[in-house]
C-alpha cells in the first residue's frame, strides 16, 4: 500500500507540472504580451506628440487673440488623460491576474508538501508496526519450539535415606518454579496477542485515513483544476475586453491628435495671457500676508489701546465707588450719630373705652404747637413736662412713625448693631407699634421690608446672608422661642476667641431669604410667648420678647466683609402691682419685669450721659443687648403713653 501511494505521488506531481507548463504559455499571456507591446507603442508615439507640442510652444510668437479652439483642445485634453487612466486600469487588471495565478500556484504547492508531510508519517508508522509484528511472531516461535510440560505423578514412597529425601525436595522446588515459569510464558503470550490485534486495529484505522487523504486529495486536485479553468476564462475574457477597448480608444486618441496639433498653434496667445495673469495674481498673493500682517498689527495695537484704556477707567471708578461708599457710610453714621446714637421718641395713643367715660374722664397729656419734642403731663394739678427727640400725637400714623426709623435700619446693613425698644406700661400700645396689624403694619414688619429691599438692592455688588433668632426673658430667665425644648434656660456667655462678644451656646439660629421666612419664624415663636390677663390687659405679655436679626455682608469688588445686628424687642408691660391685681406668680412676675425694665432705664440714662461705668450686668436683658447698646451701636426707645 505503501509504495502504491508512492507510485499516486508521483504522477500527481508529474500532472502538477505538466499543469504548470501549461499555463506557462496559454493564448491570455500571449494576448498580454502583444498588448503590453501595443501599449509600449502607444507610450513612444505619445511621447512624440509631447515633443511636438513643446516645440510648437517655442515656434510660435505672433499674438492670437479670441481663440475659437481653446475649449476643444481641453476637451481632448481630458479625452487623453481618461484613456491614460484606462490604460492603467487595463494594467492593474492585468497584474491582479497575475498576483491571483500565482496565488493559485502557491497553494498548490502547499497541499503538495502536506500531502509529503502526510504519506512520511504514514510510511513512519507502518515501518514501525512491522516491526512490532514480526517481534511479536518470533516470540510466538520460540515460544512454541519449547518442549511440552511433563506431568509427573508423584507417589508417596518411604524412603529411609536422607540424600534421597533431600533429592525429592529440590526436585519438587524444582518442578515449581518450572511451572512458575510456564505460566509466566502463557501471560506474555495472551498480551503478545492483544498488542497484534490492537496492531492489526491500528493498520485498519491507517488504511482508512490514507483512503479519506486520497479522496480529499483527488477532491482538492479536482477543485483546483475547476479554478484555474475558470481563471483561464476569466483571464482570457478580460484580455480581450481590455485589448479591444484599447483599440477603439486609441483609433480615437490618433484621430483627435491630428485635429490637436492643428489646433495647438492657435494656443500661444492664449497661454501667453494666462501667463501673465497667472504672474500678477503670483505678485498679488505673495504680497498678500504682508498686508494681512500689518493690519493685524495695527488692529491689535488699537485693541490692546482701548482695553488699556478700559481698564483704567475700570480702575478709576472702582476706586471713586470705593471712595464714595466709604463716604456715604461715614456721613450715614455721622448723621445718625448728630441725632444721638441712643435716641429715644414718644408716642401717645388714642382715647378708648377702657380708659374710662363721662365728665371725671380727661385726657392728662397735652403737647406743644411749637416744639415736636416736648411732652406736658397733668399731674396732681400740676403741669409736667418732658423732652424727648420726637413726640409723636395720637393722629401720628405708622408710616411717619417708620420715617424717623428706617435710617437706623440702613446702618444695620453697613454693619452696625441697632436696638429698637417698645417701652410703657401695660396697654400703652407698644405691640401695637412694634407688630401693628395686617392692613397697618408696624416698625417690625416696615423694618424688615426696607432691610430687605436695601438687599437686593445691592445685589449686584454684594452677597448677603440674613439670619433670623428669636427668644424671651422670662423670670429674669432666657429661653429660645424656635427651640425644640421652648423650657430650656440658655445663657449668655463670652466668646472663647477672645474677641469679648457675648454669644448664647444653644440658641436656635434660622437662614431666611425674604420677610415671609421671618413671620413664618416669628408666628412660630409667638405660640411659645408667655402672656396672661390682668385688670390692666385681657393679653398682657409677661415677657421681652427679642427679634435677632443677623446680616453679613461682602464686597465683591474689594472684600470687604460686614456683620450687622437688628434687634427688634417688644418689652413686657410695666405696671402699678396694685392697679393690675397681679398675685402669686403673677406678683413676682411683675417684680422681675419692673426691675429689667428699670435696669434697662439705668442703662439708657448712663449711655446717655456718657458714665463712665454702665450696669449692664444688672439685667439678663441689657447684659444680652450689650454689643447693641454700647460703642457705635445705634439705639431707639420708643415710649408708648
Amino acid at each position: 500500500q505503501v509504495e502504491t501511494l508512492k507510485a499516486k505521488l508521483l504522477e500527481q506531481a508529474q500532472e502538477i507540472s505538466r499543469l504548470r507548463s501549461e499555463l506557462g504559455g496559454t493564448d491570455a499571456e500571449k494576448h498580454r504580451d502583444l498588448l503590453a507591446a501595443e501599449n509600449e507603442r502607444l507610450r513612444q508615439e505619445m511621447k512624440v506628440c509631447e515633443g511636438e507640442l513643446r516645440e510648437l510652444r517655442r515656434q510660435q510668437q505672433a499674438p492670437c487673440r479670441g481663440c475659437t479652439h481653446l475649449q476643444e483642445n481641453v476637451e481632448l485634453q481630458e479625452q487623453l488623460s481618461q484613456l491614460q487612466r484606462e490604460l492603467e486600469e487595463t494594467r492593474a487588471k492585468l497584474a491582479e491576474l497575475d498576483l491571483e495565478v500565482q496565488q493559485k500556484t502557491n497553494r498548490l504547492a502547499e497541499v503538495e508538501l502536506r500531502l509529503k508531510d502526510s504519506l512520511a508519517e504514514r510510511a513512519e508508522e507502518e515501518e514501525r508496526l512491522s516491526r512490532r509484528l514480526r517481534d511479536s511472531q518470533e516470540t510466538i516461535a520460540s515460544l512454541k519450539s519449547q518442549p511440552q510440560q511433563i506431568k509427573y505423578i508423584i507417589k508417596t514412597v518411604e524412603v529411609e535415606s536422607a540424600k534421597a529425601k533431600q533429592a525429592l525436595c529440590e526436585s519438587q522446588s524444582r518442578t515449581q518454579y518450572l511451572q512458575e515459569q510456564v505460566g509466566m510464558q502463557r501471560q506474555v503470550l495472551k498480551e503478545m496477542e492483544q498488542q497484534l490485534q490492537s496492531s492489526q486495529k491500528t493498520a485498519a484505522q491507517l488504511r482508512a485515513q490514507i483512503m479519506m487523504y486520497e479522496a480529499e486529495l483527488e477532491r482538492a486536485h479536482g477543485q483546483m483544476l475547476e479554478e484555474m479553468q475558470a481563471m483561464e476564462e476569466e483571464k482570457d475574457r478580460a484580455i480581450e475586453e481590455a485589448f479591444s477597448r484599447a483599440q477603439v480608444e486609441m483609433k480615437a486618441v490618433h484621430e483627435n491628435l491630428a485635429g490637436v496639433r492643428t489646433n495647438l498653434l492657435t494656443l500661444q496667445p492664449a497661454l501667453r495671457t494666462l501667463t501673465h495673469d497667472y504672474n500678477s495674481l503670483k505678485r498679488q498673493v505673495r504680497d498678500f500676508p504682508l498686508l494681512l500682517q500689518e493690519a493685524l498689527r495695527s488692529a491689535r495695537a488699537e485693541i490692546g489701546q482701548a482695553i488699556e484704556e478700559v481698564h483704567s477707567t475700570n480702575r478709576e471708578l472702582l476706586r471713586k465707588y470705593r471712595r464714595e461708599l466709604q463716604l456715604r457710610k461715614k456721613c450715614h453714621n455721622e448723621l445718625v450719630r448728630l441725632k444721638g446714637n441712643i435716641r429715644v421718641f414718644g408716642r401717645v395713643r388714642p382715647i378708648t373705652k377702657e380708659d374710662g367715660e363721662g365728665p371725671e374722664a380727661a385726657n392728662a397729656v397735652t403737647f406743644d404747637a411749637d416744639d415736636d419734642a416736648v411732652l406736658h403731663l397733668l399731674h396732681k394739678g400740676k403741669q409736667v413736662s418732658f423732652e424727648l427727640d420726637k413726640v409723636f400725637p395720637p393722629q401720628a400714623s405708622q408710616e411717619e412713625v417708620f420715617q424717623e426709623v428706617q435710617a437706623l435700619v440702613t446702618s444695620c446693613i453697613d454693619g452696625y448693631n441697632v436696638c429698637i425698644f417698645a417701652y410703657g406700661q401695660t396697654g400703652a400700645g407698644k405691640t401695637y407699634t412694634m407688630e401693628g396689624t395686617a392692613a397697618n403694619p408696624g416698625i417690625n414688619q416696615r423694618a424688615l421690608q426696607l432691610l430687605f429691599s436695601e438687599v437686593r438692592g445691592k445685589a449686584a455688588d454684594w452677597d448677603y446672608a440674613i439670619s433670623v433668632s428669636a427668644a424671651e426673658i422670662y423670670n429674669e430667665s432666657l429661653r429660645d422661642l424656635l427651640g425644640k425644648e421652648p423650657q430650656e434656660k440658655l445663657e449668655i456667655k463670652l466668646c472663647p476667641d477672645g474677641s469679648g462678644q457675648l454669644y448664647v451656646p444653644g440658641l436656635t439660629e434660622f437662614r431666611v431669604q425674604s420677610v415671609e421666612d421671618i413671620n413664618k419664624v416669628f408666628e412660630y415663636g409667638h405660640l411659645n410667648r408667655v402672656t396672661e390677663c390682668t385688670n390692666l390687659n385681657e393679653h398682657s405679655s409677661r415677657s421681652h420678647a427679642l427679634l435677632i436679626i443677623t446680616v453679613r455682608g461682602l464686597d465683591r469688588s474689594t472684600g470687604l466683609r460686614t456683620t450687622g445686628k437688628l434687634n427688634l424687642v417688644d418689652l413686657a408691660g410695666s405696671e402699678r402691682v396694685g392697679r393690675s391685681g397681679a398675685e402669686g406668680s403673677r406678683l413676682r412676675e411683675a417684680q422681675h419685669i419692673n426691675k429689667s425694665l428699670s435696669a434697662l432705664g439705668d442703662v439708657i440714662y448712663a449711655l446717655r450721659s456718657r458714665q463712665g461705668h454702665v450696669p449692664f450686668r444688672n439685667s439678663k436683658l441689657t447684659y444680652l443687648l450689650q454689643d447693641s447698646l454700647s460703642g457705635d451701636s445705634k439705639t431707639l426707645m420708643m415710649v408708648q403713653v
